[in-house]
């Protein structure tokens, strides 16, 4: 299997994981963050990184799912999945404590980010 194909993969399998939040009046706002990270910080990076997604889904509400994988094949590329109730709940989430301090704390760490807003075609899960 290539790595375009698994990447497309884990993607879609991302976005059919929640079709029952599809059946809201409102449509999810989905964020992919694609990032490089500096290899001499990669666990210390790895480390912040579980600790803002694992806090901003225990307390925001509108912050549904965050998944975050590395490339197989190189661990500096990190790509995470990210799904709030709506924008309105991606830019409270940007201004929370917990969103900060992960900021300030991965700064140096990150080589270069790439934000992609995407749109979900259809989702599908099984409970």
């Amino acid at each position: 299997m290539s790595k375009r194909y698994c990447k497309l993969l884990v993607i879609f399998i991302f976005l059919f994981t929640f079709m029952h939040q599809a059946s809201s009046a409102q449509t999810p706002y989905v964020r992919v963050a694609k990032i490089v990270v500096d290899s001499a910080q990669l666990e210390s990076y790895k480390a912040a990184l579980k600790e803002g997604i694992e806090t901003a889904v225990r307390v925001e509400p509108g912050v549904l799912r965050m998944y975050a994988v590395y490339d197989q094949d190189n661990p500096t590329h990190v790509t995470v999945f990210e799904t709030y109730a709506s924008k309105e709940a991606y830019e409270s989430h940007i201004q929370t404590p917990h969103f900060k301090k992960y900021k300030t704390g991965t700064l140096r760490m990150v080589k270069s980010l790439e934000l992609v807003d995407v749109v979900p075609i259809a989702f599908a899960a099984k409970n």
